[in-house]
């Protein structure tokens, strides 16, 4: 396989974009972060805030190894495009293919990451009273309204 210096070039722009939505998943975590900071000193030990709380520590590690993967997968990359330049091809290979491994572990941070946001907000929903029968139960059931007079 011929490696030249396009191909890790071509990852530059989306290691980039990549970085960006991490960067904005990290301030809306922070933002979050802070308002829950006020309700916990606001009430008196919510269970919820605290799940909340539990489920947020582990999303920012999760952030800060999304983020350290994807700018050391940028980092092979331009160690990649130096070693092309320069030719020596093997190296630039295994180079290349150490910053693809980066990248893909970052991207699997971000799924755990996602599935863990989802979880969160799961978290908050069930805090809500939907009546007797849940928004979900009742979607699933076909109604077209849940019941929400009930309770």
């Amino acid at each position: 396989m011929e490696l030249s210096i396009t191909t890790p070039a071509l990852l530059f722009p989306a290691i980039t974009l990549l970085m960006l939505a991490y960067t904005n998943r990290f301030l809306a975590l922070a933002s979050l972060v802070r308002t829950l900071h006020s309700e916990y000193h606001e009430e008196e030990k919510n269970p919820l805030i605290q799940k909340q709380i539990k489920n947020l520590h582990i999303r920012i590690g999760l952030i800060r190894n999304m983020q350290g993967f994807g700018v050391l997968s940028f980092v092979f990359c331009v160690v990649c495009m130096f070693l092309i330049f320069n030719n020596y091809m093997t190296a630039a290979k295994w180079i290349f293919a150490f910053s693809l491994l980066s990248l893909l572990t970052s991207l699997i941070y971000s799924l755990i990451e996602i599935v863990l946001s989802t979880r969160a907000i799961d978290l908050v929903l069930s805090d809500m009273e939907l009546g007797k029968k849940g928004l979900i139960k009742s979607m699933l059931d076909g109604d077209e309204t849940p019941d929400t007079t009930k309770n």
